[in-house]
């Protein structure tokens, strides 16, 4: 990948999520199908039916219709987080399918071989597909502060905007709980049911989570944790801020390693790019790898500065979700995860 394309990346602020949110997208520009989201269609059409729908996004823009959305197509992250609240959609952008044409890790439990993928690398997104769907709104996350929609390609944006409302959830420079409020308030505005015990209990368990979490760190305040990113020339090292988990392990206690200022200015705050041959530059008792398949996973890193890592001979590395699906269901292990492995953690580094 060209130095331009990198720059080009970080300029649109999209280098995200801490360890290279921005790196899943950088390797598959270096580099079809049909939807629904598996959620209860009697209780969405129902919803179609009351209208009428506005809802105000995080870009502070409100979008009225005469009716709730039916025709919903949305980044894969949110239509997987939606999925969990009983809302189907129409079509997705984003990471859908792996090359043996399985459910990407983004896509949750939507069954994906009943959604139609208008685009399922960086820079994809047929239009005449998009428009084939008659959408009444397009949903995407947002990481950063220029209300720029994830995985809506910058040269066809314009295109693509015109043809239906948008609605921006952002996940940029804020704790988690912040974002899967907001996911739940659109969910409920869309037709779902809030107050159906399986979202009440699935709350509870987060708030659960969270709390295990906080008591792990705060009785094990000696371990360390480093995010981290595998591509096959360099090693990404997160810093905590501007990702809507790491700011909120490190509200809950988790000692974190921080890279430098400097070394995180390059990103635009985000991450600190190491050569192979300096992964050992800060010591770690847990390392959190992430686990999008746009990257290489911790079994398939043949590096030997890797496997002298003190972290990877005991064994103490799990998998971080940089992208998280927005609903509590699918945040809670993120949270059992790290809690349990802080708990376990010998003091190695």
């Amino acid at each position: 990948m060209s130095n331009a394309r990198a720059t080009h990346l970080t300029r649109r602020g999209i280098l995200a999520a801490g360890g290279a949110l921005g790196l899943g997208a950088a390797l598959a520009a270096c580099g079809d199908e049909d939807s629904k989201s598996g959620g209860s269609a009697d209780a969405t059409k129902s919803a179609a039916a009351s209208g009428p729908w506005s809802f105000e996004d995080d870009r502070g823009t409100t979008v009225k219709l005469d009716r709730i959305p039916a025709n919903i197509v949305a980044f894969t992250g949110v239509a997987a987080a939606l999925h969990d609240y009983g809302i189907e959609v129409k079509g997705v952008f984003g990471p859908t399918k792996t090359k043996d044409g399985k459910a990407d890790v983004q896509a949750g439990d939507m069954d994906v071989s009943k959604v139609t993928v208008l685009g399922n690398t960086w820079g994809e997104f047929n239009i005449e597909k998009y428009a084939g769907l008659a959408p009444d709104v397009l949903i995407s996350t947002m990481f950063d502060d220029a209300g720029t929609l994830w995985y809506v390609p910058e040269e066809s944006e314009d295109k693509i905007l015109k043809l239906a409302p948008s609605v921006g959830i952002s996940v940029y420079d804020r704790q988690l709980p912040k974002p899967l409020e907001r996911m739940l308030a659109l969910a409920e505005s869309l037709g779902a049911d809030v107050k159906a015990a399986k979202t009440v209990e699935a709350k509870k368990n987060f708030e659960t989570a969270a709390e295990r979490l906080r008591k792990a760190a705060k009785a094990r305040p000696e371990i360390k944790v480093l995010i981290g990113s595998a591509s096959q020339d360099i090693f990404y090292v997160s810093g905590s801020n501007l990702s809507i988990d790491l700011e909120y392990f490190k509200a809950l206690g988790v000692n974190l390693v921080e890279p430098s200022a400097k070394a995180l200015k390059a990103s635009g705050g985000w991450y600190e790019n190491l050569s192979w041959e300096n992964v050992d530059k800060y010591p770690a008792d847990i390392i959190m790898m992430d686990d999008r398949t746009a990257t290489i996973q911790p079994a398939d890193i043949t590096e030997a500065t890797w496997k002298k890592l003190p972290a990877v001979k005991a064994d103490q590395v799990i998998p971080r979700t940089p992208e998280p699906i927005l609903s509590y269901d699918k945040c809670t292990p993120m949270l059992n995860t790290l809690a349990e492995a802080i708990e376990k953690a010998k003091k190695v580094a």
